[in-house]
């Protein structure tokens, strides 16, 4: 187990500086998720914690060690990638052990590891087979297993659900947080899944273009957004943003409303014109356009009565939902 610190940590290439200055102390066992678009800079802020890029300044310490200096191997790390990266002509049982072999661990002691890890994961039934015998979720066990049995200081995942279709993906979001809760093991997680941040994280990193733009516990950002990119970002609908010159004459910026917090009304702040509506089940989302030509969800419940395309609705929340943002996208407190 380990401490991670990470100070004033920058990334360049040549002009370009694509991590501009992250500071963070992460706590022994913490599970921590780096979220945010492509293109952000957080696989290159998780590649420099591995080793596997080169920090142009600032420090990178594991459990109180300043490792920029250390190669991968010997950074007590494990990493676990997007593609698996499994041997496909060595069985499950020898993926998982090969580290261990390179390590010239003894044999009893990797068969120990490999079973306890298999155990697990569920991969017991599957040992003595090859990678192309397996589904995508029992090789992304595998890429896990192996990580584990080398049993390091932090894990790193760099988007490990990617290529999974939408139903594992979320099995797999509970096996791996259920995983981490188990081993303690202190975790660094990349994603571009703002449901997987939410669901996963002890905290989040919400990246933007090479900022952390905010660091914070799930419900705490989403519910305390510090930016407009932080809001329209996290949450799914997305915020809806509406200028504020439409509401306050003259008054510069944007606020911020979640779909939530919008209801139709009679009399409405502002009123709008309904371009379809998505019934969902469990919910119904109105998607209308106000004004101007912006758009605005409203996600109301079941059993209330669905608009129709092209009826003309009034938009009401309440105030105190309301976020407002500068026109520089800052909060507005």
């Amino acid at each position: 187990m380990a401490t991670v610190t990470l100070e004033n940590l920058k990334k360049s290439f040549g002009k370009t500086e694509v991590i501009q200055g992250i500071d963070i102390d992460i706590a022994d066992g913490e599970f921590v998720v780096i979220v945010g678009p492509s293109g952000c800079g957080k696989s290159t802020l998780l590649r420099m914690v591995a080793g596997l890029e080169t920090a142009t300044s600032g420090e990178v310490r594991i459990d109180g060690k300043r490792v920029n200096d250390v190669e991968p191997m010997d950074r007590d790390i494990a990493m676990v990638f997007q593609n698996y990266a499994l041997y496909p002509h060595m069985s499950v049982f020898d993926n998982m052990a090969y580290g261990l072999k390179i390590q010239k661990v003894a044999k009893p002691e990797i068969a120990e590891r490999v079973q306890t890890a298999a155990k697990l994961l569920q991969l017991e039934p599957y040992l003595q087979r090859k990678p192309r015998e397996l589904s995508g979720g029992q090789r992304q066990r595998v890429a896990m297993g192996r990580a584990i049995v080398r049993k390091p200081a932090v894990f790193l995942f760099d988007e490990p659900l990617s290529n999974l279709d939408a139903k594992l993906r979320v099995q797999m979001r509970l096996e791996i947080k259920a995983l981490q809760r188990e081993l303690g093991v202190t975790s660094l997680y990349v994603t571009h899944d703002q449901v997987e941040a939410m669901t996963l994280a002890d905290r989040m990193i919400v990246m933007n273009a090479g900022v952390a733009d905010q660091i914070g516990a799930p419900l705490d950002v989403y519910a305390d957004p510090a930016t407009e990119f932080v809001a329209g970002f996290i949450g799914s609908p997305p915020t809806n943003f509406i200028d504020a010159a439409l509401l306050d004459g003259e008054r510069a910026g944007r606020i911020g409303i979640r779909p939530e917090h919008v209801r139709l009304a009679e009399q409405g702040r502002i009123e709008a014109v309904v371009v379809y509506a998505e019934a969902l089940g469990a919910e119904t989302l109105v998607h209308l356009r106000a004004g101007d030509g912006q758009q605005i969800t409203v996600r109301q419940e079941s059993g209330l009565a669905i608009p129709t395309e092209g009826q003309s609705c009034g938009l009401a929340w309440d105030s105190a939902q309301v976020m407002r943002f500068d026109e520089a996208g800052l909060r507005q407190r």
